[in-house]
């Protein structure tokens, strides 16, 4: 078991995957089904009609864009933009061209590795290995 302290909060919690402890998970999601109740009710309100009527920060709001969890309707946004080419998103973290290079790069990656021959094994004598009662054998 691995003990971390929430970056929230700072209590200790038993690591389970999670930076946040049980108590500020639980605030999290209950945070996020404000919002998401919300725009369900209110569809197209913006950030600030967000926060100030579920109380939930921008700051958190944001996050939760970041994580894919909700998304901005209009395409054309100067909220979130891609960590990779700074172009206009509606939710993540890329956009839709630099994810699709950053797929075929890791892909391309794998496959090289895939392909490359192990390394020879070293089948000489003089490098075996041998409990001392074997060794004695062989001599």
């Amino acid at each position: 078991m691995e003990l971390k302290n929430c970056t929230k909060c700072g209590r200790a919690f038993a690591y389970t995957g999670s930076d946040l402890c049980s108590r500020c998970d639980n605030t999290d999601e209950e945070d996020f089904k404000k919002v998401k109740d919300y725009l369900y009710d209110h569809p197209g309100a913006n950030i600030l009609e967000v926060s100030e009527a579920t109380e939930v920060s921008e700051k958190k709001i944001l996050k939760f864009l970041r994580e894919n969890r909700i998304e901005i309707r209009e395409a054309d946004n100067l909220l979130l933009g891609c960590e990779r080419c700074a172009a206009p998103i509606r939710s993540g973290k890329f956009c839709d061209k630099c994810a699709a290079q950053l797929k075929k790069e890791f892909s391309s990656i794998l496959q090289t590795n895939k392909t490359e021959p192990d390394k020879p094994k070293i089948t000489t004598k003089s490098n075996k290995m041998y409990t001392a009662e074997i060794r004695k054998k062989f001599k």
